[in-house]
């Protein structure tokens, strides 16, 4: 896996991907309006991003339905330098039918263990933690 980040001005940048995509990344330190979201921010949607895939295909394997499905997130970086992040909290939230605690807990402890490389790289240098919500329609 490739990409290639090009350097615009100040603190603009331009990240391609190797599969062909484009994102602009900036840093609230411009003295202009952002082209971009932090590369930190990235990170926390990556992280939210690649576990959602997991247990999205884990539920409709289980044959559950989801109807919507989203994660808040919510990660806390230290004062001092690199500015690092502590503690990243990930809320689930899902709405569908038959959704019950046993599969849905099962999806997220076998992306979070098992399946998505970036809570598995980042389980050893921050605290990860995670709460869930189900509502089930009609």
């Amino acid at each position: 896996m490739k990409a290639r980040i090009d350097w615009i001005k100040k603190f603009q940048l331009k990240g391609e991907t190797e599969t062909g995509f484009t994102i602009m990344m900036d840093s609230k330190a411009a003295a202009e309006p952002m082209i971009g979201p932090l590369p930190k921010e990235l990170l926390l949607q990556s992280l939210a991003g690649c576990t959602m895939m997991d247990v999205a295909v884990i539920l409709e394997k289980s044959r559950k339905q989801l109807d919507k499905f989203w994660v808040d997130v919510d990660g806390e970086i230290c004062d001092t330098h690199p500015k690092v992040f502590t503690k990243i909290h990930l809320k689930y939230n899902f709405e569908g039918k038959g959704l019950d605690d046993a599969t849905v807990k099962r999806a997220i402890d076998l992306s979070r263990e098992k399946y998505c490389a970036i809570s598995n790289v980042l389980k050893n240098s921050v605290e990860l933690t995670h709460t869930y919500e189900i509502k089930n329609t009609n």
